[in-house]
């Protein structure tokens, strides 16, 4: 069996508005073999940039697109293929946009895996632990304390017992931080209620604010620093009265290894669709050497959502699944099966590879741009 195709869709659902939720669009990566089965994957990063690395032509030996190292190889050599992509892509890749581009091929690789033997990911991935998780709906926060309360009454409504709030407008002040905060437990009454910051304050301000926030007893304080402040991380970890979480930016092990060497989160979250399963297979072993505990990060298509639950379910220490509620359609209709949680709890998929099948008719009408 030889790889005998490789197609980048980028896919749009109406017009992109100006918020922090990659669910608006995606490129989809599809890998054909010359005996007819076909793989899917997708990455979590800006979709034109990601189809550039794709099928961006031979430059030289370490500057190289990743069609033309994978044309004619054996998809069923994951390892052998991701080590191939990162060795000759040194001179632009290494711990970001190539990364991302690279796991979403290797996660179409690990999909044509599974067909071919017959088996779901998490089986060939080593064996699940869970067939289930406990799932948290992420949305955004309202634009102030009221409407985060509605928000977060609506989906305990809905059936879930945790809610994750990310994102803008948090950071503009402190009483602003405060009252979205106890807004969010107001709506949400005693169920599990997680906070995303989103990356907008210094460690010494991201402390104050876990102490006041641990006043409404939060699940964790997700991104509270910029990710490059490794050092502010691990600092604000050992002194915070709530666990510290992060990692969705993080692309590959080299971006992990300093937050591994310095023990600097409670909970790592891993974007199968910024790593691959190849990688992020090593990631959780190291999460759990350190004695932290990991979780996913997703806030795309079913895509991504089908492959972080083949993935934590392989992770003994997984407690609770991020599961976007966002409105969008790519997150509601690209496959014919629904991914999402029913009464606050998702299934593992058990059908072979990811366990998904396109939507075909909703790609056809969302397609912005196709490889040639």
């Amino acid at each position: 069996m030889k790889i005998e195709q490789i197609t980048c869709q980028i896919l749009r659902s109406g017009s992109v508005t100006n918020k922090t939720a990659s669910c608006q669009d995606s490129v989809l990566v599809r890998i054909k073999t010359d005996n007819g089965l076909e793989g899917i994957g997708e990455a979590d990063s800006s979709p034109e940039v990601v189809k550039a690395i794709i099928d961006a032509p031979y430059s030289h030996n370490v500057a190289c697109g990743l069609r033309e190292l994978l044309i004619g190889e054996n998809p069923l050599e994951t390892e052998r293929l991701w080590q191939k992509m990162y060795r000759h892509t040194m001179y632009f890749g290494r711990t970001g946009v190539t990364i991302t581009a690279m796991a979403a091929i290797d996660m179409a690789l690990w999909d044509l895996k599974g067909k071919h033997f017959g088996e779901p990911i998490h089986r060939l991935l080593g064996g699940q632990y869970h067939s289930e998780f406990q799932a948290y709906a992420s949305i955004l926060f309202g634009k102030d304390g009221q409407e985060t309360c509605d928000i977060g009454q609506r989906w305990i409504e809905n059936g879930y017992t945790a809610v994750k709030f990310g994102w803008e407008p948090m950071g503009q002040s402190e009483q602003l931080d405060i009252e979205l905060v106890a807004g969010a437990r107001e709506g949400m009454g005693d169920g599990i209620l997680l906070i995303d910051a989103g990356c907008v304050w210094d460690a010494r301000t991201a402390l104050q604010r876990a102490h006041a926030f641990s006043e409404y007893n939060i699940g964790w304080l997700e991104e509270p620093l910029f990710p490059h402040d490794i050092a502010g991380y691990a600092w604000l970890k050992d002194r915070s009265p709530v666990p510290i979480a992060a990692g969705e930016e993080e692309c590959g092990r080299e971006s992990f290894r300093p937050y591994f060497e310095q023990r600097a989160l409670d909970v790592y979250q891993i974007d199968l669709a910024r790593n691959g399963f190849t990688e992020a297979s090593y990631l959780k072993q190291r999460v759990a050497e350190i004695g932290a505990r990991p979780c996913n990060h997703c806030y795309t298509s079913p895509i991504t959502v089908a492959a972080s639950l083949h993935w934590l379910a392989t992770c003994k220490d997984a407690f609770i699944f991020e599961d976007c509620v966002e409105d969008e359609p790519l997150r509601h209709e690209l496959t014919l099966e629904k991914v999402q949680a029913e009464n606050g709890v998702i299934q593992v998929p058990n059908r072979p590879g990811l366990g998904i099948t396109l939507n075909e008719d909703f790609v056809a009408a969302h397609i912005v741009a196709e490889s040639n």
